[in-house]
């Protein structure tokens, strides 16, 4: 780690594609800006990327990263930290990539407390596919596909989080700069699986949950005086259907990672002795 790393040592050579405007301009900048902050530096970092618009993250940050498979970010990272329990791994991706088809790892990542950060950038849309219903989409949500609304509850990711028995669980919101960074570098800075779900907006397909939007009724919790070290009271606030929030809604302080509790502490990225005997037979036996 390095105390002489900036924000942009993480930018990579290559040029965003985003809309103009897209929320996740913003959260990789909160990334990068939390990761050099937390004195990390590109060389002991990986990020792991699902699929979507989200999913490019890994392109345009200078780090090691995978563009993975959808809704197998979680999985990938896992193993990374689990090789590599010295570097700092960072998931990273989607609503749709984590709540839907990734949704059954998400639940596993989280109650391992794997130490390790996972940033979704929630618009509460599918955006690379062109505005289709999103786990996180409002019931009565219009698009091309469900015209009256997908006429479904939405997911409550913190929610599914806390059932979970995760150790940290935190929403931010994209266009508040240094609170998005604070909350990252907090996630980071936690012993165990650090989840934080951003409000990133889609300016090319959702109209309804706007910048302006979530600037008119985003409550923040350091504002309100709300204890993240109180289980009873992040359950309350998770619950709560009728607010937006921005915060560490929970934060278990006796938190103790999986790889502290099974003793994993060791690089295991190489193999000295190579292959195990018949590992290639059984490989070719599939392939």
């Amino acid at each position: 780690m390095s105390s002489d790393v900036r924000f942009t040592d993480f930018k990579s050579d290559k040029q965003p594609t985003w809309c103009p405007g897209c929320g996740d301009f913003g959260t990789m900048n909160g990334m990068m800006k939390a990761l050099a902050e937390t004195g990390n530096d590109p060389d002991n970092t990986f990020v792991v990327a699902g699929i979507g618009c989200s999913g490019k993250i890994g392109t345009y940050m200078h780090s090691y990263a995978l563009h993975g498979v959808h809704g197998r970010a979680l999985p990938v990272a896992t193993g990374v930290k689990m090789a590599r329990p010295d570097i700092e791994v960072m998931a990273a991706g989607g609503d749709g990539d984590g709540y839907s088809i990734g949704a059954g790892h998400f639940v596993h990542a989280v109650r391992r407390n794997v130490d390790m950060s996972y940033v979704v950038m929630d618009n509460r849309i599918y955006g690379l596919t062109k505005g289709q219903a999103s786990p996180t989409s409002r019931s009565d949500f219009e698009t091309s596909t469900t015209p009256e609304g997908p006429k479904q509850p939405p997911v409550n990711p913190l929610a599914l989080a806390l059932a979970s028995g995760a150790s940290f669980i935190a929403q931010s919101f994209a266009s508040d700069a240094l609170r998005h960074q604070e909350i990252i570098q907090e996630a980071i800075e936690h012993d165990g699986f650090g989840f934080v779900n951003v409000f990133s907006p889609c300016v090319t397909f959702n109209d309804v949950d706007t910048y302006d939007y979530f600037r008119d009724n985003l409550v923040d919790l350091q504002d309100e005086g709300h204890d993240p070290n109180d289980y009873e009271a992040a359950k309350e606030v998770i619950l709560d259907s009728d607010k937006e929030y921005q915060g560490v809604m929970y934060q278990d302080e006796n938190s103790v990672p999986y790889h502290e509790k099974h003793g994993v502490t060791e690089d295991m990225s190489e193999i000295p002795d190579g292959a195990p005997e018949d590992a290639m037979d059984l490989v070719r036996e599939f392939y």
